[in-house]
C-alpha cells in the first residue's frame, strides 16, 4: 500500500517511498509521453510522480490543485453522493497556472473513478485546453483483503471498462497507467511484493477470498 498510503518520508523494506514514487513518474513518461505545458500532481501521493515525470519529460511542474486538508480519502466514502461531494470540498484547481493550458494530471491510482472524473472538471472549469491524466500505478482491478477498504470488483472501474472506456468516462483527453514491469522497475528488488489489487495474486491464500465467485462480487 506505499502507492496510496505511505507517507513520502517512510523507508518501507529498504525502499524509499519518495524515491520509489519519483521514479515512477520516471518511468509513467517513457511508457506514457504526451506534449504538453505543464505537469500537476493530484495531492498529495500524485506529487512525488508529478516531479519525476516533469524531470524526465523537461515539462515544467506546477500546483494546479489546492488540496483541503481537512479531507479524507473519498474512494472509501460510503455512497456515491457522499463521494462526488467530498471530492469538490477535497480539491480546486488553481486557475493562475492551468488556464489556457495542456495538462498532465497525474495521480497515484484510480479506484472508482469518481474523483479522476471530478478532477477532470474541475480542471475544464478553470480554463485548461487539454487534460491528459496519466497514472503512476497498473490498473487497480481486484479488491485488496489487507485493511484497505477497496470496493467489490463491480464497483473497480478498472475491473469494468478498458482503458479507452475510462478515458472517456472520466472525461479526459488521453490516459496512461504505469504498467506492471514499469512499477517493478522502479523497486529494488522484483518479488516479494503484493500486487493483490492489479492482478488478482494475493501473497497468502484463503478458499473464500481466492475463489472466482468472491473476487467477481
Amino acid at each position: 500500500m506505499s502507492i496510496y498510503f505511505a507517507r513520502p518520508d517512510s523507508t518501507i523494506d529498504g525502499i524509499n517511498v519518495y524515491t520509489s514514487r519519483v521514479a515512477a513518474g520516471e518511468e509513467l513518461y517513457k511508457e506514457a509521453p504526451i506534449e504538453a505545458d505543464i505537469i500537476v500532481g493530484v495531492p498529495d501521493s500524485g506529487i512525488p510522480a508529478a516531479v519525476g515525470y516533469a524531470k524526465a519529460s523537461g515539462i515544467p511542474y506546477g500546483i494546479g490543485l489546492i488540496k483541503n486538508k481537512y479531507v479524507g480519502r473519498t474512494f472509501i466514502s460510503p455512497s456515491q453522493k457522499l463521494r462526488e461531494q467530498a471530492v469538490s470540498v477535497k480539491l480546486n484547481a488553481l486557475k493562475v497556472n492551468v488556464e489556457g493550458k495542456r495538462v498532465v494530471l497525474i495521480d497515484d491510482s484510480i479506484v472508482r473513478g469518481t474523483t479522476s472524473k471530478r478532477l477532470v472538471e474541475i480542471l475544464r472549469r478553470a480554463g485548461a485546453k487539454e487534460i491528459h491524466f496519466r497514472v503512476s500505478s497498473p490498473v487497480v482491478k481486484y479488491p485488496c483483503y489487507f485493511g484497505i477498504d477497496t470496493p467489490y470488483r463491480k464497483d473497480l472501474v478498472g475491473s469494468q471498462m478498458t482503458i479507452d472506456e475510462i478515458k472517456e468516462f472520466i472525461g479526459a483527453d488521453s490516459l496512461g497507467y504505469l504498467s506492471m514491469e514499469g512499477l517493478l522497475n522502479t523497486l529494488k528488488e522484483k518479488d516479494g511484493f503484493c500486487l493483490g489489487c492489479f492482478n488478482g495474486e494475493y501473497p497468502m491464500s484463503a478458499p473464500i477470498e481466492n475463489s472466482k465467485d468472491y473476487l467477481e462480487r
